[in-house]
């Protein structure tokens, strides 16, 4: 690319004394070099992108250059870079834009790898919203890659830039057959220089998804003939190969975006940015009580690896001396130890359930709460500290190699009578220091990445011995759960939620008339989600089937067909499900009423036991349809 000489660049300087102040070079790249320049008039920051002079001498280059500026200056977007001006000033063409505070998304991945699943998944429907407005303007951008994706700083907006060698739908822009744009992010029909329109910037945009989301671009090759052969003939490695901690609902939109033929391609941007919408969870703002759980079980996180290492620092050492020496008798001491290790976390935990319940929500809240700032969590500190490295894995290993040593040497102990001199104590004390120092080094950076406290926490509120800490907590407590959270609840757990508040606000005696009442809608509430995820899992298991090259064309009809069965028998009984929570939460509104009576809902218990035998053997077929996955041709 011929660039601006010193000389040329101060006559460059001279030619727009008064108008811009040039402050220094950007980047350079398609037509042009950008320079940060400082608008006099207007008193704001403004990037200049310049056509060469060596360029600007060609009269078709320098009318291409401006009709094309003048084009993009017509888009009005929050997430396109606004073109300010397009100017001629003696020998030196240029337009003036929004100065953009950040980076550009190739630079972001290059520097600090993939983007989160969350994060990628916002810049390219930031992305879709601009390329469909430009289509609808009758604009292709043509060069949709990550350096004309800016990201930011603060906000972390897409901004899509560099619509200077667009082509407009007039057929005025280029000559026929003409290659223009990057290789690696070229769709097929511009790579074979045939007629374009916006679908040829959805491929484009599903290739900077792949490799926004993977670090890896789709096609790569020794040189642009082979990249272009690439994009002609070959299809894409499925996005789970590449990155398989993204969502494989993202990788679907990606794969149906780098469809080879433009017609099975999302049909307009607007499209691409729903679907990219639907797989993007959706969080809300928690009740009060439920964050202050969420944030003692993460503060109780911070001090479980001090209390583990209290633990083995000084209970160990006092229940050895206590064995040898015989000081208080062993039993004593050792049941004194652990009721304080045990007992005084415990009476956290209680606590903890006890205000939960005091506001009036259940244990169910309480793991939703949980599971939604876990996983938040964990995305946050992958892409804060990416995945582990080397050194994770020597300490892994360190740690087992230590544990092992240490038992062993516990064992010859043992054997030994406990002897406080000697190779076989040595080898114990550095065994025994080496594990919890390397343990605890090995923890700290695991929980870097994965929050795994806060995963410990969010397994033990959903165990047997979580839900029992809620039941002693409770007692004496005399709450009722609340709708309030319905709001980020799916709907069979809504419904649910309305029946045991309906059931709690029953007189004693007709609570006795029903007394299996609450088990069955505990049932069907909690069968009826699992059916909810089972759709999601089998709509996701008939994608991978799809493309899936390994598996053959006869065997993946069948199976896509078993699987689709399967799916749509689950989505009816999920339905279903739903609908007997609804009949027995409408019983219950006529029952308090006294328009209803005790056995037609008993009735509506029946038809609901029936349909929880029904989905747990729908459950095993669905079981065996994904084992039938795993098998080989």
């Amino acid at each position: 690319m011929p660039g601006v000489s010193a000389p040329d660049f101060v006559s460059l300087q001279a030619a727009l004394r008064g108008r811009y102040a040039i402050m220094h070079e950007l980047g350079r790249g398609g037509m042009g070099i950008v320079y940060l320049a400082h608008e006099v008039a207007l008193d704001r920051p403004v990037a200049l992108k310049l056509l060469p002079p060596a360029l600007a001498a060609e009269p078709h280059l320098r009318e291409r250059f401006l009709r094309e500026a003048r084009t993009a200056a017509r888009l009005s977007h929050p997430n396109i870079v606004p073109i300010y001006a397009v100017d001629e000033v003696d020998d030196f063409v240029f337009f003036a834009m929004a100065f953009v505070d950040g980076e550009t998304l190739g630079q972001r991945v290059r520097e600090r790898g993939p983007l989160p699943a969350a994060e990628g998944t916002r810049v390219l429907r930031d992305t879709a919203w601009a390329l469909a407005y430009a289509h609808a303007q009758g604009i292709v951008h043509r060069d949709v890659k990550p350096d004309n994706i800016l990201l930011e700083r603060g906000s972390n907006r897409a901004l899509v830039t560099d619509f200077g060698i667009a082509h407009v739908r007039d057929g005025t822009a280029s000559a026929a057959g003409e290659v223009v744009g990057t290789a690696e992010f070229m769709s097929p029909e511009q790579a074979s220089g045939e007629p374009l329109d916006g679908r040829s910037d959805i491929y484009a945009l599903g290739c900077v998804g792949y490799f926004a989301l993977s670090g890896r671009l789709p096609f790569q090759g020794d040189n642009v003939g082979a990249v272009l052969a690439k994009q002609i003939g070959e299809t894409a490695a499925p996005l789970a190969t590449a990155a398989p901690e993204v969502p494989s609902r993202v990788g679907r939109v990606i794969a149906r975006c780098l469809a080879k033929a433009p017609a099975d391609r999302f049909p307009t941007g607007e499209d691409l940015a729903e679907a990219l919408a639907q797989t993007a969870p959706v969080r809300r703002e928690l009740p009060l009580p439920l964050r202050v759980f969420v944030n003692q079980n993460r503060e109780a996180s911070r001090h479980s690896p001090a209390v583990i290492v209290l633990a083995v620092m000084f209970g160990f050492p006092a229940i050895m001396s206590v064995v040898v020496g015989g000081v208080l008798g062993p039993p004593a001491v050792i049941l004194i130890v652990a009721t304080a290790m045990v007992g005084l976390p415990l009476a956290s935990v209680l606590r903890r359930a006890r205000r939960v319940l005091r506001a009036g929500y259940g244990l169910e809240d309480a793991q939703l709460a949980l599971k939604e700032d876990v996983e938040r969590r964990r995305e946050e500190l992958l892409f804060e500290f990416g995945p582990p490295g080397w050194v994770d894995r020597a300490l892994r290993y360190t740690t087992i190699g230590a544990l092992a040593i240490t038992g062993a040497s516990f064992g010859a102990m043992l054997m030994s009578g406990f002897p406080y001199t000697g190779s076989l104590w040595g080898v114990f004390a550095s065994s025994a220091t080496a594990f919890t120092l390397s343990g605890l080094a090995y923890a700290a950076r695991s929980e870097r990445r994965r929050d795994i406290w806060g995963g410990r926490w969010l397994r033990f509120w959903k165990s047997t011995l979580g839900r029992w800490a809620f039941k002693i907590a409770g007692t004496g407590v005399q709450h009722v759960r609340t709708a309030s959270t319905a709001t980020y609840r799916p709907t069979e757990l809504a419904l649910g939620l309305a029946a045991d508040h309906l059931y709690q606000a029953l007189p004693k005696r007709t609570q006795r008339e029903l007394p299996d009442l609450p088990d069955v809608v505990r049932r069907l509430e909690t069968d009826a989600h699992s059916m909810r995820r089972r759709v999601e899992e089998l709509n996701d298991l008939i994608g991978q089937v799809g493309d899936d090259d390994r598996v053959g064309g006869e065997r993946r009809a069948k199976l896509r067909e078993e699987l689709r069965t399967t799916r749509d028998a689950a989505q009816a009984k999920m339905l279903e499900a739903v609908t007997a929570l609804e009949t027995i939460r409408l019983g219950l509104l006529r029952l308090q009423a006294g328009t209803a009576t005790a056995d037609g809902i008993t009735q509506d218990l029946a038809v609901a036991r029936g349909l929880l035998g029904e989905m747990g053997e729908l459950a095993e077929a669905a079981e065996e349809v994904e084992r039938a996955l795993q098998e080989p041709d």
